[in-house]
């Protein structure tokens, strides 16, 4: 963790929230705050983390970098 006030403290997470919204959340209107969770679960999960390259993991999904991750142990 850097020092207080430093910008890169929460980067990940809101690079994480961006994503969630702009490919979301924007774009649904919820009835409840149930049917928000679960849509956001269903975000995460099997999209996120299971299709969605990211470029600090290499352009590779979290899943495949984890499955890599642990075939060279």
């Amino acid at each position: 963790m850097s020092r207080a006030g430093n910008c890169l403290d929460n980067a990940v997470t809101e690079r994480f929230l961006r994503s969630l919204k702009s490919e979301r959340i924007n774009y649904r209107d919820y009835v409840s705050r149930e049917q928000a969770i679960a849509d956001i679960i269903d975000y995460i999960e099997p999209i996120y983390n299971q299709k969605r390259r990211h470029y600090k993991l290499g352009f590779i999904s979290p899943a495949e970098f984890e499955y890599n991750l642990l075939k060279t142990v």
